[in-house]
């Protein structure tokens, strides 16, 4: 996970960004999906993110936000923390050129987090489903999993299989599973 820059996030940013959090929660529970959430330290790192993993023992995965190169199709990488991320693998598999990180404008318009705080939950605001979610196949074999609640600064435990057939399910969104290498 990359860091946020505190810079760009105004006090009415965090307001904003604290109600959104409050809606996705409530979104949850309406689906009667049991959530817990923890507060820490902004997790900067994937090595941050081992602390919390150990501690609750679940899995924190990646979470990228890529585009084309022209920035006019963007997709949702979730892929264990510790594999290696290399584009060519992705590429080929969803038949796309070249893939690199989407810009910080596009994150927060299409899924209304800022950079350091991507998240499956943010394709809730995603209403015109112009982000693709991609699983890495080796999530599927995670009980449960740890997510931002669109900021950093908090992790969201929830089962995988509530995330991906009760949260996606209902707010229409698919994924798509590719198998990455990580070499």
């Amino acid at each position: 996970m990359d860091s946020i820059d505190t810079e760009k996030v105004s006090e009415s940013d965090t307001i904003t960004l604290q109600m959104k959090e409050n809606e996705i929660k409530n979104y949850l529970t309406s689906l009667n999906i049991p959530y817990q959430v923890i507060s820490h330290n902004p997790l900067f790192t994937m090595e941050k993110c081992e602390m919390i993993e150990k501690e609750y023992n679940i899995h924190i995965p990646k979470n990228l936000f890529l585009a084309n190169r022209q920035q006019t199709k963007f997709y949702l990488l979730l892929m264990p923390g510790s594999k290696p991320f290399k584009t060519k693998e992705i590429s080929s598999q969803i038949n796309s050129a070249r893939l690199s990180f989407g810009n910080e404008d596009a994150l927060y318009q299409l899924l209304g987090v800022r950079k350091g705080s991507c998240t499956p939950l943010g394709l809730f605001f995603d209403k015109e489903k112009k982000v693709q979610l991609l699983l890495d196949e080796d999530i599927l074999k995670y009980d449960t999993i740890g997510i931002h609640p669109l900021i950093n600064t908090k992790t969201l435990i929830i089962k995988t299989n509530d995330l991906l057939n009760a949260f996606l399910k209902n707010i229409n969104h698919s994924y798509i599973i590719v198998k990455l290498i990580g070499e």
